[in-house]
């Protein structure tokens, strides 16, 4: 299922879409179109199964993305505990490795937490405000 640019898997037997209900779709929606907006990149989410090695299935799925050098993919396998954020080359002259690192950490705490959709909501925030305008 797909809102804007947040992919989850396919619906699960009891008619639930992933991970996600439609308010929490609508949320994932509204802040990837303020950080979209607000830098002029692209910004992705992923939630579900990543291959091993993760980092590779990561970088598979951004390759596959319309423009990927403008692009940030932020991809979670809840079930595996993993986190992997991926950036174009255009995108990651104005979100450092550091930058998406803190990110990062801000999104493990939420996750922690019980918070999937507020820790990407956080993640995707923290990296817009470092890439700033466009």
């Amino acid at each position: 299922m797909t809102a804007g640019n947040a992919t989850q898997e396919a619906p699960l037997a009891d008619g639930v879409h992933g991970p996600f209900n439609t308010r929490q779709l609508l949320r994932l929606d509204q802040a990837l179109r303020i950080a979209d907006s607000s830098t002029g990149l692209t910004f992705s989410v992923y939630v579900g199964e990543l291959a091993e090695p993760s980092r590779e299935s990561a970088e598979s799925l951004h390759r596959q993305l319309a423009a990927p050098a403008e692009s940030v993919l932020i991809a979670v396998s809840p079930q595996q505990r993993l986190l992997e954020i991926v950036t174009g080359g255009q995108a990651r002259k104005r979100i450092s490795d550091r930058d998406a690192k803190l990110a990062a950490l801000s999104m493990v705490a939420a996750f922690g937490g019980g918070d999937l959709t507020g820790g990407i909501v956080i993640g995707l925030d923290q990296m817009a405000s470092h890439a700033g305008r466009s």
